[in-house]
């Protein structure tokens, strides 16, 4: 089942076309990385998603149900967390979850129970003081919880390790992982390592539309090259392996591809000069050298 499914999604803005025919779905259960540039339109389709802004054409349906633009019933399915999250100040952490969950009508004892839960979860179980002291990353870890509160069914978080030290990138990717088991998570970023250590699928959107979508092992495997580089002891013997086979040669490595040349002939001739490898490496695209591939870049 798909938690999120948008068809044909279309919005300008004036005479700048935003999305154009943007499709995507998006599976239960999984972390579904929502990859593009800045101003590619990831914030303009969420709030699109949340019923906050009107698209000119398309449907988005949420757990099966339409999303209208200011009839935002299907946000009851939907926790958010914007890129930069505002808070009380003067509240405590567990105070402003307490008045979370009493805006949006949940019972008292529940509302206690799910705080000590995800206060526990984004690591501020033992964190007494205001928020208005709290770090960047610790206000991302009690936007998290904040989103959780009411158990959505989909979680959408905007950049949500945009502007974090390593550390704090860190510790939000594995409160997103853990939060898997109890919801979907979309994240939208232009970090691609965090899309690589995380998510099960990926979408990437340029010029409007979504340009390549699928589960992370499928887009590793168009990652995949045919590239090699072996490395040997010395650099006259790098030299004799280049000029036979017409490879580029630095020091002791040499680069080749296997269109132009099969491994197995490379081993042969090593063996029939009695060369011994010192390492053979097959060379991988990244993710980041896939996504310039296909925005043209």
């Amino acid at each position: 089942m798909n938690i999120l499914e948008i068809s044909e999604l279309r919005k300008s803005f004036g005479d700048k076309t935003v999305l154009d025919g943007l499709t995507l779905n998006v599976p239960e259960h999984s972390i579904y990385g929502f990859i593009g540039r800045s101003g590619a339109g990831k914030t303009t389709t969420m709030k699109i998603v949340l019923g906050l802004l009107r698209s000119d054409s398309g449907e988005v349906r949420v757990a099966e149900e339409k999303v209208s633009f200011g009839e935002t019933a299907t946000n009851r399915f939907i926790g958010y967390l914007p890129d930069v999250p505002e808070f009380y100040g003067f509240m405590t952490a567990a105070e402003y979850l307490r008045f979370c969950g009493e805006i949006t009508g949940m019972q008292g004892d529940d509302i206690k129970t799910r705080s000590a839960e995800l206060l526990e979860a984004v690591g501020l179980k033992n964190e007494k003081h205001r928020i208005k002291g709290y770090s960047r990353g610790m206000k991302q870890r009690l936007g998290i919880a904040q989103a959780l509160l009411g158990r959505p069914k989909l979680l959408i978080c905007d950049e949500p390790t945009s502007a974090l030290d390593p550390v704090g990138r860190k510790e939000i990717l594995d409160i997103l992982q853990n939060a898997r088991e109890q919801t979907t998570v979309l994240f939208s970023t232009h970090i691609l390592s965090d899309i690589d250590k995380i998510c099960t699928d990926a979408a990437i959107l340029e010029g409007g539309k979504i340009c390549l979508s699928g589960g992370i092992s499928d887009l590793r495997s168009k990652m995949s090259s045919e590239g090699y580089e072996l490395e040997l002891s010395r650099p006259e013997e790098a030299a004799i392996i280049a000029e036979a086979f017409g490879c580029e040669t630095e020091g002791c490595r040499i680069v080749f591809s296997e269109k132009q040349h099969s491994i197995g002939d490379l081993m042969r001739s090593l063996a029939d000069r009695s060369i011994r490898p010192v390492h053979l490496t097959r060379l991988e695209r990244t993710l980041d050298e896939l996504f310039a591939e296909v925005i043209g870049k």
